[in-house]
């Protein structure tokens, strides 16, 4: 039995088939194929079911995953170990990013392009996701170190992570010129109430922006109706502009954030902002971490890193 086969079993149950763990893993399909065929062999038992399209754990091979996992997680340590008493950092670091987060006004690319090249041996994967489902793989393990994710409400972090708020502006209604919210004419603010029954165009379910607009509506006593979703804030201020719905965006000038500071939303030709109120909105970004901290050496730099990059908002 060899660490390899190890690996490559528990990376195609982990992406769920063959060629995305191969992928993963930077070697050739039939190589992985051939490594767990071998590995099944000296076991004595079919540790995947390559039944369906996908690949799949069988019995055996659940039972197995944990002791397998155990034993990389040994080796990795031995590796991290040495390496921490040679200032030298290697491994994985995966980072989740909120649909709709990355924007001029957020722009993580270059914190990761300076983390890699001051660490050329530690590999960085990025995901795109729902804040929710991100949260979710933070808590429970669920393959992510760190994500970049929207928070609906201020205060305490919700169970099982830590958060850093790097991004907090007001929210805010766009309409077209012309529109019948804009009178009297010199408006700038809106009452959320005044949304009601209004087509709205949103950011998907699982976004702080959309979570922060569910939760403000039903304490107002009504559902706001979603007439229309985009994945991020400029698409969201088009379809308004095309005169599609009013649009829930973060207010241009605001601060850097998912929206940009008045570069992507404001760029919007015939697009006036009306600032939500009563209640105010906010949108809000945070990095999030493991309640007990990042797992790695690794992912405990990069979050450094995010931090000094992006300073806490209103500190």
């Amino acid at each position: 039995m060899e660490l390899r086969q190890l690996k490559y079993f528990a990376a195609v149950v982990e992406e769920g088939g063959f060629t995305r763990a191969a992928a993963r893993l930077h070697v050739a399909q039939p190589g992985v194929s051939a490594q767990i065929r071998q590995l099944e062999r000296e076991l004595g038992q079919q540790l995947l079911d390559r039944s369906g399209g996908r690949a799949t754990p069988t019995a055996v091979g659940e039972a197995v995953l944990p002791f397998a996992r155990a034993a990389l997680a040994a080796v990795e340590g031995v590796r991290r170990t040495a390496d921490e008493f040679a200032g030298l950092l290697r491994g994985r670091v995966v980072v989740g990013v909120v649909s709709g987060a990355i924007g001029e006004g957020f722009d993580i690319a270059p914190v990761l392009a300076g983390f890699h090249a001051a660490h050329p041996h530690v590999e960085i994967a990025m995901t795109e996701d729902t804040s929710e489902r991100m949260l979710a793989a933070l808590r429970g393990g669920g393959g992510l170190d760190l994500a970049v994710v929207g928070t609906s409400a201020p205060g305490a972090p919700p169970t099982g992570v830590g958060l850093r708020t790097i991004v907090d502006v007001p929210l805010c209604a766009a309409v077209p010129d012309g529109h019948p919210l804009l009178e009297p004419p010199g408006r700038t603010e809106l009452p959320l109430a005044d949304l009601e029954g209004l087509p709205l165009v949103s950011l998907p379910r699982g976004t702080g922006i959309r979570a922060a607009l569910e939760h403000a509506c039903a304490a107002a006593g009504f559902r706001p109706r979603i007439a229309f979703e985009a994945s991020a804030p400029a698409q969201v201020a088009r379809l308004a502009a095309g005169g599609l719905g009013v649009a829930v965006v973060p207010e241009p000038g605001a601060g850097a954030g998912p929206a940009g500071p008045g570069t992507e939303t404001g760029a919007v030709a015939g697009l006036r902002m009306l600032r939500l109120t009563r209640p105010a909105l906010r949108g809000r970004v945070a990095v999030a971490w493991p309640a007990n901290g990042p797992a790695t050496p690794a992912a405990r730099a990069l979050l450094a890193r995010l931090c000094a990059a992006f300073p806490e908002a209103g500190a």
